[in-house]
C-alpha cells in the first residue's frame, strides 16, 4: 500500500484539527479518510442500531448482560458502517470535493492519500467487516450508491435515509431472531425521516453554493426556501412514527414521556435556532442530532430496565 506524504501545509492542519506532529502525519490522512476525528457521524450510525436493539430486549426480555454485549457489537459494527461509507464516498466524489470549500483539504481531494491507497485501505475494512460483522458489508455497498445519485437526482439523501438507519431492522432480526414488518416498517420510516433533516437540509444547506458551481444535486437546492418546511414535515414525521412505533412494541409511559416529549423539544429548539443560510449555524444543529439520539435511548432504556426489575432480573451488571 503506498504511503501518503507528509502534511507540511499548516493550514490543513488547522482546517481539519489535525495535529502537526511530524510522527502523525503518514497515519493521520487514512484517519481523515474515515473521519476518525469527527465522530457526529458514527453516533447518528449507531442510534438506529441502539434503538432497534433496545425495542427488541424490550420486546423479548433480553437478559441485560446480553444486552450489553450486542450493544457494544452494534457500536464497533456502526463504525466499522460509517467508515466504509466514507472512505467509498470520497474515492467516488474526489474531483467534486476538491471543488467544495468544506472537503477540499480532504486526504483523496487534496491528494495526499492516492485512489489505490485508499482502495486498499477500504478492502481492509470489508475484511473486518466480513470477519466479524458479516452484515455490515452489505450496508457498506448500499452506501457506494449515495454518491453516485447525487449526479443524478434531487433525492440522493432518501437512499442514504434508508442506508443509515437499516441497522434498526438488523439489530432487532439480532434479538428476536424474526421481523416484524408492521413495527419495524414504521419506525424505518421514522428514522428515514430523521435522516432527511439532518443531513439533507441542515447538512446539504452548508454547501449550496459550491454544490450549484460542481453540479452536485441535493433537495437543499431542489426546495430551495422551502426547506423549512420540509423539514418541519419531516420532523413531525419523525415524531409521529415513533409514537406509533411505541405503541405497536407496548411501551409504558417512561418512553412516550421521556422519549417522545424529549425528542419533540429538541427538534423545536433546532428550528428555533438553526439558520439555514449559515454554515456554522446549520452544522452545530447537524452534531446536536447526535444528541437526540440519547434522549430516544434513554427512554427506551429506561422502559427496557422497568420490565427487567418487574421480571426479578437484576439490572446492574
Amino acid at each position: 500500500m503506498e504511503t501518503a506524504p507528509l502534511l507540511t501545509d499548516t493550514k490543513i492542519c488547522k482546517a481539519t484539527n489535525i495535529p502537526s506532529k511530524s510522527s502523525e502525519h503518514v497515519l493521520w490522512p487514512y484517519l481523515e479518510l474515515i473521519r476518525f476525528e469527527k465522530p457526529t457521524g458514527t453516533i447518528l450510525m449507531f442510534w438506529p442500531f441502539a434503538w432497534g436493539l433496545t425495542m427488541a430486549a424490550y420486546h423479548t426480555g433480553l437478559p441485560p448482560a446480553d444486552y450489553a454485549t450486542k450493544l457494544a457489537e452494534c457500536f464497533v459494527g456502526a463504525f466499522l458502517i460509517r467508515s466504509s461509507a466514507c472512505t467509498i464516498n470520497d474515492i467516488f466524489d474526489r474531483h467534486v470535493d476538491a471543488g467544495v470549500e468544506r472537503t477540499k483539504n480532504r486526504p483523496l481531494a487534496s491528494g495526499r492519500i492516492t485512489v489505490f491507497a485508499a482502495s486498499m485501505y477500504l478492502s481492509f475494512q470489508y475484511i473486518l467487516g466480513i470477519a466479524f460483522f458479516y452484515y455490515s458489508v452489505g450496508l457498506s455497498f448500499a452506501f457506494a450508491i449515495y454518491p453516485l445519485l447525487k449526479r443524478v437526482t434531487y433525492w440522493p439523501q432518501a437512499w442514504l435515509g434508508f442506508a443509515m438507519n437499516f441497522g434498526v431492522v438488523t439489530a432487532w432480526a439480532s434479538v428476536a431472531q424474526s421481523v416484524d414488518g408492521r413495527l419495524l416498517s414504521v419506525t424505518l420510516t421514522g428514522c428515514w425521516c430523521w435522516t432527511m433533516l439532518y443531513v439533507d437540509t441542515i447538512y446539504a444547506c452548508q454547501d449550496v453554493a459550491d454544490d450549484v458551481k460542481v453540479g452536485v444535486r441535493s433537495t437543499a437546492l431542489l426546495f430551495g426556501s422551502w426547506i423549512r418546511p420540509l423539514l418541519m414535515g419531516c420532523a413531525a414525521l419523525f415524531v409521529a412514527m415513533f409514537s406509533v412505533a411505541g405503541l405497536l412494541n407496548g411501551h409504558g409511559l417512561p418512553f412516550f414521556v421521556f422519549g417522545i416529549g424529549g425528542m419533540s423539544a429538541h427538534l423545536v429548539w433546532q428550528f428555533l435556532t438553526v439558520r439555514l443560510d449559515d454554515p456554522s449555524s446549520c452544522w452545530v444543529n447537524f452534531k446536536r442530532n447526535g444528541s437526540l439520539g440519547w434522549i430516544i435511548w434513554g427512554a427506551l432504556l429506561v422502559d427496557y430496565l422497568r420490565v427487567q426489575r418487574g421480571m426479578g432480573i437484576p439490572i446492574f451488571w
